[in-house]
């Protein structure tokens, strides 16, 4: 069967084609704020980083031990003199004469006359001179200045999202500030007359609201800003109400459900009024229909209702809009190949992103199953799983044995 007769390929936009579309409408913002260190966490750098000094600034001892010259590797039972003390922040003033050394901490500058240092547990100590127990090659034991870091070196460019060894990376260099993209500020709204706060009671047919706290987790996780406007039942006025605020207030605007077919989906009729809005079928599986536009000046992503379908939609195609909008570059994903340790039922016309659980047999082999059942409204597919089991739009069934690429959470 071809995918043009399969009932999933039909008016399907491939996930590719709609990410390049939504990439397109949503260009990195080119706004900037200058923030102290010790706040940049997981913030984007809005400009390269080029280091003014060198790290290290001096050649300096990567050892405590005794700092010396020499020329040639010097054999065991080689006596030094020791001439003095060099430690970190209280550098040896004079110069080394041949023939001697000086006790030197880890991170002292290494003084004038010296080249190498061997460490403390490598030498006897006898009056005021020292005995080598071991053979010891020039340069031993000596961090050069601008090992690490030279004066001109880009650093980290721009786009980067910064980690704590970043971050310490940066104080390295002397800067104090950075400068970053703004955070953005994403509002979320969960619509249907059926869904209940939680902690309330619920009434026959009515289901408690749950998108809205997945959401914020992931949002987190990208630290923006985050608006919550709450539960809007299904009513045309409600709708366009908070919508338009939504966008006065938002960068984004961020809505679950409400965006399929059904005679209470209002979403989408009210979003015809008031923005410019693509309603898509993206081919993938859990999550098919998904809207995205513009509501005024600010994006607008519509997920589905389902709870496994926001989830997926959100990661797979909102979250990198909101890189995109940050301008930060793309986080690198390295999808790992695993055994099936099950047959994997999966019909042709759909990315699918099933959820499994990895593990390694005791030969070291990595092998992946399903995480129950994979229905778009069962969350515990997601809760307990560890991976993403990745199967390609024109894949169909996968066979108990077979490699398959996985996505680990």
């Amino acid at each position: 069967m071809s995918m043009n007769e399969h009932c999933d390929s039909p008016d399907l936009l491939p996930i590719q084609h709609a990410l390049a579309k939504m990439l397109k409408q949503a260009p990195a913002l080119t706004d900037f704020e200058t923030i102290d260190l010790l706040e940049g966490l997981n913030r984007v750098l809005a400009s390269t980083i080029v280091s003014e000094v060198n790290v290290p600034p001096s050649d300096n001892s990567a050892m405590d031990g005794y700092a010396f010259f020499c020329d040639v590797t010097l054999a065991a039972d080689t006596e030094l003199c020791v001439q003095g003390q060099a430690l970190a922040g209280n550098p040896f003033e004079s110069e080394v004469k041949p023939g001697h050394c000086v006790l030197i901490t880890t991170g002292a500058i290494l003084p004038a006359g010296t080249n190498t240092v061997v460490m403390q547990e490598n030498v006897s100590t006898e009056a005021q001179k020292i005995i080598l127990n071991t053979t010891v090659r020039p340069g031993n034991s000596v961090r050069s200045r601008g090992e690490d870091i030279r004066k001109g070196d880009k650093v980290i460019t721009k786009g980067t999202k910064l980690t704590p060894a970043h971050l310490a990376l940066i104080a390295s260099l002397g800067l104090a500030k950075i400068e970053v993209t703004p955070k953005l500020k994403v509002a979320i709204i969960a619509t249907g007359d059926e869904l209940v706060e939680a902690g309330d009671s619920l009434n026959d047919g009515q289901i408690y609201e749950s998108n809205r706290f997945a959401l914020h987790g992931l949002l987190q996780q990208l630290n923006v800003d985050i608006i919550h406007y709450g539960i809007i039942a299904d009513e045309p006025d409600a709708l366009k109400k908070s919508l338009l605020d939504a966008a006065n207030n938002a960068d984004v605007v961020i809505t679950c459900g409400g965006v399929s077919v059904g005679k209470a989906d209002y979403v989408k009729q009210v979003l015809q009024q008031i923005g410019e809005i693509n309603f898509w079928k993206v081919a993938i599986k859990p999550g098919k229909p998904f809207a995205f536009g513009k509501i005024q000046d600010a994006i607008f992503c519509g997920l589905p209702g389902n709870p496994v379908s926001s989830y997926v939609t959100f990661e797979k195609l909102v979250a990198p809009v909101l890189n995109n909008l940050m301008g930060c570059k793309p986080p690198r994903s390295i999808p790992q190949v695993a055994l099936c340790a099950e047959k994997i039922n999966k019909r042709v016309g759909r990315a699918d992103f099933q959820r499994g659980i990895a593990y390694q047999d005791n030969n070291g082999i990595l092998w992946v199953k399903l995480n129950g059942k994979q229905g778009s409204g069962i969350m515990t597919s997601v809760a307990n799983a560890n991976c993403y089991i990745l199967l390609e739009q024109e894949q169909g069934n996968v066979p108990q044995g077979a490699e398959v690429k996985i996505e680990l959470f």
